[in-house]
């Protein structure tokens, strides 16, 4: 199955993304939810072109890899991560998160990969989880 890479970031009042590997792809929207539904709709449009001019990885199966900056991701789950909880997990200075989220300052790919590894190791925490 192709993987098609979609990677939304913001600006101070709009989302954009676009897609890293099959050209053509991109979408916008005042959220991601927007933004989403913006690509998937740039996509059936895509396919309806003629055959030669489809990108071969709209042909077939292929699932959507949505990325995020580091800020989008901050701003988008603000009201359910606080930047307090994502430095007690990162290690990373909360003053320098909050930087991030509000477009001041954007991380090193060392930082983002850092942030990364903390939710990804929360995510399978609480995958495991049982209540």
């Amino acid at each position: 199955m192709k993987k098609i890479k979609v990677l939304i970031g913001r600006s101070k009042d709009f989302y954009g993304a676009h897609s890293e590997n099959v050209r053509g792809i991109n979408g916008g929207g005042e959220t991601i939810e927007a933004v989403k539904k913006s690509v998937m709709e740039c996509i059936e449009i895509i396919k309806t072109f003629d055959d030669k001019n489809i990108p071969a990885a709209l042909k077939g199966e292929y699932e959507i890899e949505w990325r995020l900056d580091v800020g989008s991701f901050l701003q988008y789950y603000k009201g359910i991560f606080s930047q307090t909880g994502i430095a007690r997990l990162t290690g990373i200075n909360e003053k320098l998160l909050n930087h991030y989220a509000s477009g001041l300052k954007k991380p090193r790919p060392a930082q983002a990969k850092k942030i990364e590894a903390a939710l990804h190791q929360l995510g399978s925490e609480l995958v495991a989880l049982k209540l």
